[in-house]
């Protein structure tokens, strides 16, 4: 058997760095990683790691000249070459190197490169942790090693990870986005236990994990979070997960309970400070649903007066807001520094304007106060509301101003002569749970999430026909002919004319920030703005409105009845509507919403897992993803849990324009079919300005909206 032949290592010296000379035959030729600045910071740290790879120079005769070129390992020589220059290191330095005398030096430059392996993440993720462990903090970690601080935090959070999920990783079981993902959250447990679900189920995306593990909890820029604020939340003890990775818009804060308490106790410490203001009664709320004031009087406040000092600033703010339009009128874009400071005067204005409302100290005692909060975490107040039941008695004789029983002439209830502190009540109706069902049936959907579904479509009703003049005087039309030539059709109809505004017996998630909310109080509120305070005044303010205008505000009106709510059999049984009631009501709902040409998914409804699809039973998931996605989509969730399935269904029914039944247009039915021209106004409403010159127009209606 032949020998094997050993080999042999070429020899190490120790050669001063003057005697050293960088080669030309380093393949190097593009600056990439570390700096040499950074690498020379690192020698002068730990000293040199690595030795360099050197060849003696010899002479034209072939002779050592006593110098050695450094072919591999040229980096090494220029930080080596900095440190000299910065006087941190001596020149003749013994410098540790192995001298090559054999091969091709291009060779060897290009096999120290080539040979080199990167660190694989994981390593650095715990070495990382090893040396925080060790006593030093992040930013010395950072400093040593030529990072950022946030990046060491990213990498200590990954290392914090569950070490069986290291193991899928180093394995190439998963990729470094789906481990960023899982570093969301600190408990090891969920981690595993989210991870054997998604791989198994395919659904392994980073967002779905994400999603996954901040399923139950509130993102920081919900309006609960917003108003309470971070910084008192975690003082009361509550724990915010925070993305490092990703845009978290501030984290996500898991002790909703807390949450919910820190929020209802600010907001009665705010209704405390209200109740001084001698109002009768304070209702209290994180949200109130859409519609909550319906039938109550709104009274009216005066604007507290401007002081002198306030009155001169709005007057200069006023003076330069005009000057700069003039000065830049014919400007195509504003300079910056101009649009910031428009940006500062409009501030400034709003805030004067903005005065506070002095309202009447017996109109007080009768109102109340909603408090409550904005969209965008701020404090809501809206005062002035007198419910029914509160309302002054009429007052046939003069009253005396002291009566016997303890009230004064402001009307403000007292006892004893003191004057008796509001009510305050904290409210808020909570949606009924979906039980998980086992079997496979589609069940019918719940009476609450029908009456919910068909809110938001009386709502998008209402603010269609209000776009539509011709349609409702017909369907005003309509109601007036049941009620005169039908007996017993006059509650048969959707349009509930006294005028009366129906209300919403269940809150729908998002009904009041829907697009039709909206619409309709933008344009309530325009139409109130141009109308008398005093009744006294409404003929004559009716009569000056044009046509068009007449039609508008009467279509508005009209919209305001429109009532097209699935009200369950439990309602029946007070005697308020019968079912077939209930039928026809939905049935005259249905022609309407053809003649208005009502698209609840043009409208702005979709379905989510708040209104829909975490409110029904599996088999009805399954059903809506089959309808526009076809069984392949079906099969790709069809083996999930209720909560994922929901969640996926949601993504895989996005832009689709998918609707439930109680949303969608039924058949024409037994009530009646579209006219063959619903966009002709009425003769009388047609007759537009361009008939100014006629009898027939000067002796032409106007409509006034019924009580």
């Amino acid at each position: 058997m032949a020998s094997v032949q050993k080999i042999k290592l070429s020899p190490s010296r120790d050669i001063p760095f003057n005697k050293l000379v960088l080669s030309q035959s380093n393949v190097r030729r593009v600056k990439a990683g570390v700096s040499i600045e950074q690498l020379a910071e690192s020698i002068s740290q730990r000293t040199l790691l690595q030795s360099l790879s050197v060849r003696a120079v010899v002479d034209a005769d072939g002779q050592e000249t006593g110098m050695f070129e450094v072919p591999a390992g040229g980096r090494r020589y220029r930080a080596l070459e900095l440190l000299v220059r910065q006087k941190r290191m001596a020149k003749t330095q013994p410098v540790p190197c192995v001298v090559r005398d054999g091969g091709i030096a291009e060779d060897d430059s290009l096999a120290e490169n080539d040979e080199r392996v990167g660190l694989h993440p994981l390593d650095q993720f715990r070495a990382f942790k090893l040396l925080r462990d060790g006593g030093m903090s992040e930013e010395d970690i950072a400093a040593r090693h030529f990072v950022s601080p946030a990046i060491v935090k990213q990498r200590l959070r990954l290392a914090s990870v569950s070490p069986k999920l290291h193991d899928v990783y180093a394995d190439d079981g998963m990729t470094l986005e789906q481990l960023m993902a899982f570093s969301v959250t600190a408990v090891q447990a969920r981690q595993e236990q989210v991870w054997d679900n998604v791989s198994k189920s395919g659904y392994d995306e980073t967002y779905q994990i994400r999603r996954t593990l901040t399923e139950n909890t509130v993102r920081a820029s919900d309006r609960r979070a917003q108003f309470v604020g971070l910084d008192a939340y975690e003082q009361a003890g509550g724990a915010i997960l925070r993305d490092l990775f990703e845009h978290d818009d501030g984290g996500w804060l898991q002790d909703v309970p807390l949450l919910d308490r820190l929020a209802t106790e600010k907001l009665k410490a705010e209704a405390e400070t209200i109740a001084a203001e001698g109002w009768k009664w304070i209702a209290v709320a994180v949200d109130f649903p859409y519609g909550h004031t319906n039938g109550l009087r709104e009274i009216e406040g005066e604007p507290a007066d401007l002081t002198e000092e306030e009155r001169a600033t709005l007057d200069a703010l006023n003076v330069e807001h005009v000057k700069i339009e003039e000065d830049y009128q014919d400007a195509d874009e504003l300079p910056d520094e101009i649009d910031q400071r428009l940006g500062e005067i409009e501030a400034a204005q709003s805030v004067l304007e903005s005065r506070s409302l002095i309202y009447d100290p017996g109109q007080i005692a009768r109102a109340g106060v909603f408090v409550s909060i904005d969209a965008e975490g701020l404090l809501a107040i809206a005062r002035g509301y007198v419910r029914p039941e509160d309302e002054a008695p009429v007052i046939v004789e003069p009253e005396s101003e002291v009566q016997g029983d303890g009230e004064t002439n402001d009307d403000r209830p007292t006892t004893n002569g003191v004057v008796q502190r509001a009510v305050i009540t904290v409210g808020g109706a909570p949606t009924e749970p979906v039980e998980e069902e086992d079997d496979d049936t589609v069940k019918p959907l719940p009476d609450r999430l029908i009456t919910e579904l068909t809110a938001h479509r009386t709502l998008a009703l209402r603010n269609a026909l209000a776009n539509e003049p011709a349609v409702a005087f017909q369907a005003v039309l309509h109601n007036f002919v049941l009620a005169t030539f039908y007996r017993f059709a006059s509650s048969s109809g959707c349009l509930e004319i006294a005028i009366r505004t129906p209300t919403f017996p269940a809150q729908a998630p998002g009904l009041k920030e829907s697009a039709s909310a909206e619409a309709i109080d933008g344009r309530h509120d325009g139409w109130k703005a141009r109308l008398p305070k005093d009744e006294a005044g409404l003929w004559d303010v009716l009569t000056a409105f044009d046509g068009k205008e007449q039609a508008a505000l009467f279509a508005h009106c009209a919209s305001s009845a429109v009532n097209a709510l699935y009200e369950p059999a439990n309602r029946y049984n007070e005697g308020r509507v019968s079912a077939h009631g209930i039928r026809r009501r939905l049935d005259h709902a249905n022609v309407l919403a053809r003649y208005v040409g009502l698209d609840m998914a043009a409208e702005g409804w979709k379905p989510t897992v708040d209104n829909y699809l975490g409110r029904v039973t599996k088999p009805r998931i399954l059903e809506a993803v089959r309808e526009v996605k076809g069984e392949q989509s079906v099969q790709l969730i069809d083996h999930l849990k209720k909560v994922d399935m929901a969640r996926e269904a949601e993504r895989l029914l996005e832009g689709t324009g998918w609707l439930p039944e109680p949303l969608r247009l039924d058949e024409v039915g037994t009530v009646g079919e579209p006219a063959a021209d619903p966009e002709a106004l009425p003769e009388f409403l047609a007759a537009g300005e361009d008939d100014a010159d006629t009898e027939a127009d000067d002796e032409r209606p106007h409509i006034i909206a019924a009580e």
